[in-house]
């Protein structure tokens, strides 16, 4: 019997598998933090065999290179991407076997990117799983907009093509697991579910359902901003990662906070939106250690500038390392635990700003405050509250002069975001709002939502 464990990296949306028999397993698209995958093999007793990419990721550093070099196991990487550490090239159609009656071939994917290629994995000759990586996701495909756009509108029609490819040769009950689509911008829209089959995107994945000039051009049509630290993910993952350190940072007392703050450092309060809006170090910046921290952080954070962590507990601390470091974030510049009052000088007060609802927003007069919309450009189309104004929360940090003066209620769709922007509100001296609701409430506040 084979088994199929998920690793879900559920702050990136990606998820890493660990697949295999009896006594050996291949880790597909294996994360930074590789202990974890390592312990998912230790739970099994089984040793990693082989380890392999589906592609050359552009939204996180893979844990490839070092867990082949720790585990001893053969490293499959697409014959077409361009690297520049030692591995096995692998081509359409190459099978390496597994364990005993088990087998994983490689499936030539195009469309994520040039060289995304597929595993499809095989019980005594019988497709069971396929590792899509980028390419069939759950009821949609990957992106194909990261490589190069002149190639998107290629890449877009080679999406097309793989899947039904995929389709075509695979039984209906096969299993279908996609390294993107459940929450990570490598998707082109997020899944709906957590699993799928061969049989069921064919009746609902767009790729699988409409003439290809449709699907192209709808596909192109929903795709958004791309996050800034791509740039550096696909050029770290060619390059060949460095092995990770996890270890404690440097421990900052309240003078050094102080100073890093002062030197136009970014220093970053992981407490929860609700700790954060009641007290907190004036200039630091909130992004919830339960939210998207590394996909945020990443993206709005000037690439290489050092970072100082604030986190109420060790633990929650070394939950963001981990993830930070997942996306070429490697060693906070310095952390410290506890509250504002163990963050703070004796003469320093914790600044504050009040959090609301879109009842109280209702209630406003809107000739005397800025409403400040931080959603995606097609979250805002579904519907905005009338008169507002549109930064998208990437944005905030190099637009915040362009924001309109007066008391700032800022919303997203449910809070986190709104959390986000208000902390880099607050830190520019900007009287803050942060709108803690969901946005389905606005209406029913009775404010006016427009469309188009």
């Amino acid at each position: 019997m084979f088994f199929v464990d998920t690793i879900d990296l559920e702050g990136l949306g990606n998820r890493s598998y660990l697949a295999g028999g009896e006594r050996a397993a291949v880790a597909v698209d294996p994360p930074r933090d590789i202990d974890q995958v390592m312990a998912a093999a230790a739970r099994r007793g089984v040793r990693i065999s082989h380890v392999v990419e589906t592609h050359i990721h552009n939204d996180y550093v893979t844990g490839g290179v070092e867990l082949a070099r720790t585990t001893g196991a053969k490293y499959l990487v697409p014959a077409g991407a361009r690297v520049a550490f030692a591995r096995t090239a692998v081509a359409d159609g190459d099978t390496v076997a597994i364990d005993t009656g088990l087998a994983l071939t490689a499936v030539a994917t195009p469309g994520h990117t040039p060289h995304h290629t597929s595993y499809v994995l095989s019980e005594a000759g019988r497709p069971v799983a396929a590792f899509t990586g980028g390419s069939l996701l759950i009821g949609t495909v990957g992106r194909p907009d990261l490589v190069e756009p002149r190639l998107t509108e290629q890449l877009a029609r080679a999406q097309h093509a793989s899947a039904h490819r995929l389709a075509d040769a695979l039984p209906d009950e096969t299993e279908v697991l996609p390294t993107h689509g459940f929450g990570s911008f490598c998707s082109s829209a997020q899944a709906d579910g957590d699993a799928t089959t061969i049989g069921k995107e064919k009746t609902a994945n767009p790729a699988l359902t409409v003439d290809v000039d449709t699907f192209v051009a709808d596909l192109l049509a929903r795709l958004e901003d791309i996050p800034a630290y791509y740039t550096h993910m696909g050029p770290a993952n060619a390059g060949g990662p460095a092995p990770v350190d996890l270890t404690a940072p440097a421990v900052a007392d309240p003078d050094e906070i102080a100073a890093r703050l002062a030197a136009g450092e970014w220093v970053v309060d992981l407490r929860n939106r609700i700790a954060f809006a009641e007290g907190h170090v004036a200039g630091s910046f909130n992004f919830e250690a339960d939210g998207k921290l590394a996909t945020y952080l990443a993206w709005m954070i000037p690439w290489g500038k050092p970072v100082t962590l604030l986190a109420e507990s060790t633990e929650q601390l070394a939950v963001a390392q981990r993830e930070l470091v997942r996306v070429g974030i490697d060693r906070p510049a310095a952390a410290a635990t506890g509250g504002p009052t163990d963050w703070l000088r004796d003469n320093d007060s914790a600044a504050s700003f009040p959090r609301s609802t879109f009842a109280d927003l209702a209630g406003q007069d809107k000739d005397r405050i800025v409403v400040l919309d931080v959603r995606r450009d097609s979250e805002r189309a579904g519907g905005r509250i009338e008169g507002s104004v549109h930064i998208p929360i990437h944005q905030i940090h190099r637009r915040i002069g362009e924001v309109p003066d007066g008391t700032v209620w800022v919303h997203c769709a449910g809070g986190m975001r709104a959390g986000i922007a208000a902390s880099l509100l607050d830190a520019a001296g900007r009287h803050v709002v942060a709108v803690d609701d969901g946005f389905d409430a606005a209406t029913k506040a009775g404010l006016t939502i427009v469309t188009g």
